[in-house]
């Protein structure tokens, strides 16, 4: 008697002790690997959390107690052990052929519904194991219920199971993966899981969709990464009946290049659609590389666009009828002397212009330009023969160093010019312009800042000022 409780004893001080030693040394293990973002760790924790404790009571049942093999406790208690082994075993499994697979393999380009669907049929396999084992389960008879239950399953759960096979026929087919972007009928949306029933889609409005594979089977599937990531986008704009479809067209195309995220190459097309009740509708056909930046581009081209028509005394028409009641000329330049002579008094006392009567300002090479922001008034490397007046707005002046990034060099704001570096030289212009907000400066040509000079030499002094000292920068950058 005494003998079985030392013996009890003994077992009971090293189920503890090794059980303890055991957790720490698994703890520390795991602990590094994490460190290391290894994936083992993962499987370590379901031995440290579930396995040991399930096989350090299962033999205090069977050597503690002293429960018999026979009994349903000791059984229940096999079954959980076995089944935290196969727990451990699947997720060992998953982390050495797929989590730890390298890009461009095939056990990275393994579905993820496939991988479910595997450990699905193991955990089924290992659990008829289980039972023929422990249980001494007739696995004949049980194969015969579920056939049997099966069909009542499959008859209740047709929709269900017609989704699983419909996606295992789509992930066999491989039409679409996790990040694509996707139109489902009138769904548009990026793939952000792909499971046993269904596709889930993240839209545009941060909204998620999930559409069944039974659904995705019987629609069309759009997918705009597929083959490749480029995506051609169409937008119409029409103009008016009174602007000549080629100027419309080149307006269209540099509108086009000038916006950022609108591929350079493929080079954007315009085409004359159709001569609509009140304007000729043109359609602009570019290029993105992203198209979840797609909202964002369409926005920054249309933006860009009435600055630019506006630039050009392009008409973008209202779908209206209008009655035109015919003055000759005289209204328009009216209008026209207004806007200019409402600009003439924001303009600096050095700049010789003629404030006090300018209704015929329009007619001396003087004109109102308009800029939306991030766009470049005068370009590196481009011809300028103008010089630029700051009406409104502010713009930042740029040149190009030796390394080939872009410096700035200083802000341009209201009644302060630019354009003098190439005005009379005819060379091209060594910086870069670009409005920093909405923009508005007054254009002179070379022939007006000459007639100007006459009538004012001070004016001539002003700017071989300001271009010296700009001269010295550019230089001082460059260098």
């Amino acid at each position: 008697m005494q003998t079985s409780s030392n013996h009890l004893f003994i077992w009971a001080i090293a189920l503890i002790v090794g059980l303890a030693i055991a957790v720490i040394i698994l703890g520390e293990i795991i602990y590094r690997l994490q460190h290391r973002r290894r994936p083992l760790a993962a499987t370590l924790q379901v031995v440290r959390n579930l396995v040991l404790p399930m096989f350090a009571f299962m033999l205090f049942v069977q050597y503690v107690l002293q429960r018999p093999a026979s009994d349903d406790l000791v059984k229940s208690v096999q079954t959980l052990f076995w089944i935290c082994v196969l727990h451990a075993a699947l997720s060992l499994l998953n982390a050495v052929i797929f989590e730890q697979a390298k890009a461009d393999t095939w056990r990275a380009r393994v579905p993820k519904l496939l991988i479910d669907l595997f450990r699905l049929f193991l955990v089924l396999l290992g659990t008829a194991i289980v039972l023929a084992t422990v249980w001494n389960a007739d696995l004949a008879g049980l194969v015969t219920a579920l056939g049997v239950s099966s069909i009542v399953i499959g008859l209740a759960l047709q929709d269900t199971l017609g989704s699983v096979m419909s996606g295992i026929a789509l992930l066999f087919e491989r039409p679409f993966s996790v990040g694509d972007w996707l139109k489902v009928g009138d769904i548009q949306g990026q793939v952000i899981d792909i499971n046993w029933r269904a596709v889930r889609l993240i839209t545009f409005e941060r909204e998620m969709v999930i559409i069944p594979h039974k659904l995705m089977g019987n629609e069309i599937i759009r997918n705009f990464s597929r083959p490749q990531s480029l995506h051609a986008e169409r937008i119409r704009v029409g103009f008016s009946y009174n602007d000549p479809p080629n100027l419309a067209k080149h307006v269209l195309h540099n509108t086009a290049l000038e916006t950022q995220g609108i591929l350079k190459d493929p080079d954007p097309q315009i085409f004359t659609i159709s001569y609509d009740d009140s304007a000729i509708t043109y359609e602009v056909k570019f290029f993105i590389a992203d198209y979840s930046e797609l909202e964002e581009i369409r926005d920054r081209f249309m933006s860009r666009l009435w600055y630019a028509a506006q630039r050009n005394s392009l008409t973008i028409p209202f779908p209206i009828r209008t009655l035109y009641h015919f003055h000759g000329p005289t209204s328009r330049a009216e209008g026209t002397s207004k806007k200019f002579t409402e600009s003439l008094q924001s303009l600096p006392s050095f700049v010789p212009l003629d404030k006090s009567n300018n209704t015929d300002v329009p007619a001396t090479g003087i004109s109102l330009q308009h800029f939306g922001s991030g766009e470049k008034v005068i370009k590196q490397g481009n011809e300028n023969n103008s010089l630029y007046i700051v009406v409104s707005g502010s713009a930042m002046m740029t040149v190009r160093d030796s390394t080939g990034c872009d410096r700035e060099m200083l802000t341009i704001k209201m009644g302060e010019f630019f354009g003098e570096m190439t005005l009379f030289s005819g060379e091209v212009s060594p910086i870069s312009v670009t409005a920093i907000d909405d923009l508005e400066v007054m254009m002179i040509s070379a022939s007006a800042v000459n007639q100007m000079i006459d009538r004012q030499p001070n004016f001539a002094r002003e700017i071989s000022q300001i271009l010296e000292t700009r001269r010295r920068v550019v230089s001082s950058i460059i260098l």
